[in-house]
């Protein structure tokens, strides 16, 4: 089985995407993360759910969760807010670590190496310099990989 065959339509943001459509897709979908593609379709990078949450999260909750326990449910709802006007691009770390990108003919395990170096939940399936074709999940992987 290749990548090809593996691959299934997966929603797509740019980097000019609000925020907030972004983690409303992610949430809504139950995504682990979305594609990052540029005018042309092609792979630009992947963004990981928890990037989103960072973008939510108060830095001084994320450096001592034990703050975020005194924060009741109703004032945590606000933080949401907190991403109105900002775009996907506002979400992306500052650095880009490799591309989690495979093409169409690169086996299930070449897939997996992909993922686990990369850190990645899920895989673009492109050609060089070519519009996505799909995508591949973890759980997909997983189900192939373990026959279920």
């Amino acid at each position: 089985m290749r990548a090809g065959d593996l691959a299934a339509p997966f929603p797509t943001v740019r980097e000019v995407t609000p925020a907030l459509d972004a983690a409303r897709l992610l949430a809504g979908r139950n995504l682990p993360g979305l594609i990052v593609v540029d005018d042309a379709s092609r792979p630009v990078t992947v963004l990981p759910g928890t990037q989103v949450l960072r973008l939510v999260i108060p830095s001084y909750c994320q450096d001592d969760p034990a703050l975020a326990r005194v924060i009741d449910e109703a004032a945590a709802d606000v933080f949401l807010r907190g991403v109105e006007g900002r775009t996907v691009a506002d979400l992306l770390p500052r650095e880009r670590r490799e591309l989690p990108v495979v093409d169409s003919q690169a086996t299930v395990l070449e897939v997996a190496a992909v993922m686990a170096r990369t850190r990645s939940p899920l895989v673009a399936v492109a050609g060089r310099n070519q519009p996505m074709l799909g995508a591949i999940t973890l759980d997909a992987l997983l189900d192939r990989m373990l026959g279920t």
